[in-house]
């Protein structure tokens, strides 16, 4: 029984996943402030937080920022339809991905689903992809670029272990955020942008050379190296 963390005020939306999750097959600890809810996440029990932006005590983004420092555990942020800069901020910090209230308990059981799914999946055994100077290790969950390790996320490395699978060759955003967030593309969905966003940035620590780059109306692709000389 996979474990899932909530921090949320609201207690009887607490309740009342609690419940809900609990047929599903989930066991749900909910607490309801900041500091209580980063003490939970580092106690390392959980396969995935469900964590509000709005918490009494330590926002959800302060939160966020101090797991990420010690925790690379799932997280899905929970906000306020409307709050665009928070979500985004959200996913640079290193949340997976969001869900705007109020939201559908079907749907938070599919994301939750979807992440786990992904989380489970790469902690599989799989064949080492060498391209250019990078190294993904998929059973080790290793990266690096130029001998360098890379730290990323597990959106992260699931998102460049896709790429990497077609490089050369454009990886449409509908294919990524299924297959990476395993989910649909929604309308105005920019979650697999920020993501990319993120890579990018961790790549060009390494070697400033542009390793994704976008192709305008289609996708991303992973730049062969020897394509760029």
């Amino acid at each position: 029984m996979d474990r899932v963390l909530i921090v949320d005020d609201d207690v009887e939306l607490c309740r009342l996943l609690g419940e809900r999750l609990s047929s599903e097959g989930f066991a749900l600890e909910a607490v309801h402030d900041g500091p209580r809810g980063l003490e939970r996440v580092l106690s390392e029990e959980h396969a995935l937080v469900i964590l509000d932006l709005m918490l009494p005590g330590m926002g959800g983004l302060d939160v966020l920022r101090r797991l990420r420092i010690h925790s690379p555990v799932p997280v899905l942020i929970l906000t306020a339809r409307g709050e665009d800069v928070d979500r985004i901020l959200g996913l640079e910090i290193g949340a997976d991905d969001y869900l705007p209230k109020p939201f559908n308990p079907r749907e938070l059981i599919a994301r939750i689903r979807a992440i786990l799914r992904r989380t489970s999946r790469s902690n599989g055994p799989g064949s080492v992809i060498i391209v250019g100077d990078l190294r993904l290790d998929p059973a080790a969950r290793e990266v690096s670029l130029d001998g360098i390790p890379l730290d990323l996320t597990s959106v992260e490395f699931t998102l460049l272990e896709t790429l990497l699978h077609d490089a050369g060759r454009v990886v449409t955003r509908e294919h990524l955020t299924e297959t990476v967030l395993g989910r649909k593309l929604g309308p105005f969905d920019r979650v697999i942008d920020v993501h990319i966003s993120n890579l990018r940035k961790k790549l060009a620590r390494a070697h400033p050379e542009e390793q994704i780059k976008a192709v305008r109306g289609s996708g991303y692709m992973f730049v062969v190296r020897s394509e760029t000389k």
